[in-house]
């Protein structure tokens, strides 16, 4: 990952005042404030041996600002799933605006000695310094999403599958087109930022699963994960493209924008499909009234299981289901797809 421009290194769900059309729609659809459901994060199981208090543990937390809803679900769900424990200090320290701005204040934070860091880094490559130097002073690092390439500076890690995303959605699209026997697709991919490794990935596993039909990407373009840049982007694939078979877009917030413009450009040749799982995604796609048809699940509950799975490193407990006595290293979240048939059982999890 290269480094970001600060103005484009937080997602941001706001359309400005510039923007093109449907300002009020994109608006009305973020979900920045909506506190996490019940089924988002995992209260004290009283037949879960590991749920019986033990040793108080301050788990220090660090996030980009809470400006786009996949990343505003991240840090609500840390301090609900912190809350559900009452041997659990949660001390969240401010992201700042960039990777020096969070490194500055996560340096103040290793100096108040937590039992245990956090980190959703703004970054992933320019945090890695911090993540070496609190694990060099002993506190156990949980890297959330955007991985350290340094194994040694983090304890554990634990992500979605960006990789699986893209095949999730590949084999979405390459089947629903196999079924309709079209031999040619015109398929469009709007990515997120490209500069990110996680949407590398993506692009990646969407391409490989289109291989396996022997189809490919006809028209790809890279937004940057805001309803804005979904809306432009997608303006821009539907006038390059006066047929369209299917189109993946990354991200689901970002797809408030694309939604806006192919409705703005009276299309409705193609099915879409999403990206996280959103709840305003999961309520279209269990409505079926757009083209939008299923999404690929990116879920910010991983938050909450990295709290608890903290918890567990600060008190020196291991996963009771687990033979193992320690948490693993890594934990890499399978990616699922969401359809009109199971919609309904996802609505839950929609953040």
């Amino acid at each position: 990952m290269t480094k970001q421009n600060p103005d484009l290194s937080r997602r941001r769900l706001f359309l400005g005042a510039g923007a093109v059309g449907a300002g009020a729609l994109l608006a009305a659809c973020t979900s920045n404030e909506a506190p996490p459901t019940a089924a988002q994060t995992k209260g004290a199981d009283t037949t879960n041996p590991n749920a019986a208090a033990g040793k108080a543990v301050t788990i220090g937390f660090s996030a980009p600002a809470a400006d786009h809803g996949w990343i505003a679900a991240i840090t609500n769900n840390a301090k609900a799933q912190a809350k559900a424990y009452p041997d659990v200090t949660f001390k969240q320290v401010e992201a700042g605006k960039d990777a020096a701005a969070q490194r500055a204040a996560l340096d103040t934070l290793i100096a108040e000695k937590p039992d245990v860091i956090v980190l959703l880094p703004h970054d992933g490559k320019e945090l890695n310094a911090f993540g070496l130097k609190a694990m060099e002073a002993g506190i156990p690092v949980v890297n959330l999403d955007r991985a350290f390439p340094d194994a040694l500076a983090y304890r554990l890690q634990i992500k979605g599958d960006n990789y699986g995303m893209g095949v999730a959605a590949g084999h979405y699209i390459g089947k629903a087109l196999k079924a309709k026997s079209i031999a040619s697709p015109v398929i469009g991919e709007i990515a997120g930022m490209d500069e990110l490794e996680l949407t590398q990935e993506r692009s990646q596993g969407f391409a490989a699963a289109l291989k396996t039909y022997g189809f490919t990407v006809a028209n790809r373009r890279a937004a940057r994960f805001t309803a804005d840049s979904g809306q432009a982007e997608a303006a821009n694939m539907l006038q390059a493209l006066p047929k369209i078979d299917a189109i993946w877009n990354h991200d689901d917030d970002q797809g408030i924008g694309v939604l806006a413009a192919i409705k703005a450009a009276n299309r409705s040749e193609f099915f879409m499909v999403g990206g996280a799982g959103s709840l305003k995604a999961i309520q279209d796609i269990a409505a079926d009234n757009t083209v939008l048809k299923a999404t690929v699940t990116y879920s910010p509950s991983m938050a909450s299981s990295a709290i608890s799975l903290a918890r567990l490193l600060g008190q020196g407990r291991g996963m009771a289901d687990l033979v193992e006595l320690a948490v693993p290293k890594e934990i890499i979240l399978a990616s699922e797809t969401i359809t009109k048939e199971n919609a309904s059982s996802y609505l839950k999890l929609g953040f």
